[in-house]
């Protein structure tokens, strides 16, 4: 309700006329000439601005030196106007866009995606050539998602190079991939991708409606875009799929859903995805059923293992020392026989001095961060239980509750696992298991609650149909599936041609 009104009221803030006003641009009434591309693309120190002649024909060209290698404008410029006696540029380029004199803000959108644009001054004619030839990363194996087996390229920061690892594997005419500009200001290219005769048509329609509503200056990144388009943005878990493997990508298109891209960013956006999905692996599909779904069972279990372990442990202390055994009471009291803190806090204090490790080594040098993570936690929790302030059944439990944090496949869920588990601990704190209770009780009506892309996101642990228990926790052999999920509410329900549709 707080993030409805909040945007109904920004929408009446903004207005139609103020977003016009504020995503307008000087050269959106300006008709193309020389002197209105200078003014426009003026105190930009890359850009060139040189006279060429073609025959007898004087003509200006223009484009920027950072995004137009010289190899590549002899290639497409020099080298067809020194080849042939013809005055007539038409002749003269193979390939080209001829602009009308009204397309000024397209001309200066594409000088600045790296086209190379000649202007003519007897005719007036202006043509605008292709020639973007930036450095780009290579297509190099997955960092974040490594698998054994499977395909090994992953997407990079070019728009174009990511559409054809996908188009490469669906050679159907089917496959559609509409492009949206975003950004007042960097002017981002989205790419929507979807199959035709799969995806659900309310699905696409959604997609498209989000991305319109969208008011935002620029996107550095696919991940921003994401958090702008969920259906709950203020809850801690993920709502939307993201990965960098095509291969993921790939098969959550063939299963109905819907994929963005964005230029500059290497991951993609899959919509919509369910609660378990978020622990699932393109690997489960490589291996065979049994270790799939024994995987897949370790994964849950780590999750709710991590956030229940050391608030129970604080639960017990506090509340509930009855429930131990004597000896494992035993066990407990010597340890914590020096600690000054209350469980709590005890837990509190090693929890953030976990935290603050598995940050000072992401931040740093690979080799040096590695060296960091591992001495500083043994120095730290050694030190910490022989000056009392930490007992060592308490580090045990720490460090058993950080790697099961890292369990799940994707990235965001881990993040909202480490978040959660300190509503777990304040939780117990407070009021030992029934303090538990409750927040496991919020948040299963919070996950409840929750839908990606107008689909409940607890789908399949609440089924829409029976066949989506053959792809959850138990993974059934790749020859029994004959649905596609139900959260995609594909037009094409079944997998195999068995009295297709």
């Amino acid at each position: 309700m707080f993030l409805k009104k909040y945007k109904q009221f920004m929408k009446k803030r903004v207005g139609p006329q103020t977003h016009n006003q504020m995503i307008s641009n000087p050269t959106e009434k300006a008709r193309i000439s020389k002197q209105a591309i200078a003014k426009s693309l003026t105190n930009i120190n890359d850009l060139i601005i040189r006279d060429i002649k073609i025959g007898n024909k004087q003509a200006t060209m223009f484009y920027l030196a950072t995004l137009v290698q010289t190899n590549v404008l002899y290639q497409t410029i020099y080298k067809p106007i020194e080849e042939t006696d013809s005055e007539n540029p038409r002749e003269i380029f193979k390939e080209y866009t001829e602009l009308r004199p009204d397309q000024l803000p397209k001309l200066i959108h594409d000088i600045v995606s790296g086209y190379t644009v000649l202007c003519f001054d007897e005719s007036g004619l202006c043509i605008e050539i292709d020639t973007y030839s930036a450095p780009e990363r290579s297509i190099n194996p997955p960092e974040n998602e490594t698998t054994v087996f499977g395909p090994q390229d992953s997407f990079n920061e070019k728009l174009e190079t990511n559409l054809s690892l996908v188009k490469r594997r669906i050679r159907s005419p089917y496959l559609k991939s509409k492009s949206i500009i975003l950004g007042t200001e960097t002017k981002n290219e989205v790419v929507v991708m979807y199959m035709e005769n799969i995806a659900n048509d309310d699905n696409v329609r959604r997609v498209y409606q989000r991305l319109k509503e969208i008011r935002f200056h620029g996107f550095i990144g696919t991940p921003i875009l994401k958090q702008m388009m969920e259906d709950k943005p203020l809850s801690p878990f993920p709502q939307f799929g993201i990965t960098v493997r095509t291969d993921n990508a790939v098969n959550e298109l063939l299963n109905g859903k819907v994929v963005l891209m964005l230029n500059g960013s290497p991951e993609c956006i899959i919509m919509p995805a369910t609660f378990l999905e978020m622990f699932f692996s393109p690997e489960d599909y490589y291996n065979r059923w049994t270790t799939s779904t024994m995987l897949r069972t370790i994964r849950l279990v780590g999750f709710i293992i991590s956030i229940l372990l050391t608030s129970t442990y604080i639960s017990v202390l506090t509340f509930h020392q009855e429930m131990l055994p004597p000896h494992l009471l035993r066990l407990l009291a010597e340890s914590r026989a020096q600690v000054p803190f209350p469980p709590v806090m005890e837990v509190l204090i090693i929890e953030l001095v976990i935290e603050v490790l598995r940050e000072a080594g992401a931040r740093m040098p690979t080799k040096i961060g590695q060296t960091i993570g591992i001495v500083g936690g043994i120095v730290i929790g050694t030190a910490a239980v022989e000056a009392g302030l930490a007992s060592n059944i308490l580090i045990v439990l720490v460090a058993v509750t950080a790697l099961l944090s890292f369990i799940p496949p994707n990235f965001l869920m881990s993040n909202a696992i480490r978040f959660i588990r300190y509503f777990y601990i304040i939780g117990a704190g407070f009021l030992g298991m029934y303090g538990q209770m409750i927040v496991l009780a919020w948040m299963v009506n919070h996950l409840s609650n929750l839908t990606s892309l107008g689909s409940p996101y607890l789908t399949p642990i609440v089924p829409r149909k029976w066949t989506d228990l053959l792809n959850s926790i138990f993974k059934s052999p790749i020859s029994f599936f004959i649905s596609r999920p139900g959260i995609s509410r594909a037009k094409k329900d079944l997998i195999q041609p068995l009295d297709e549709e």
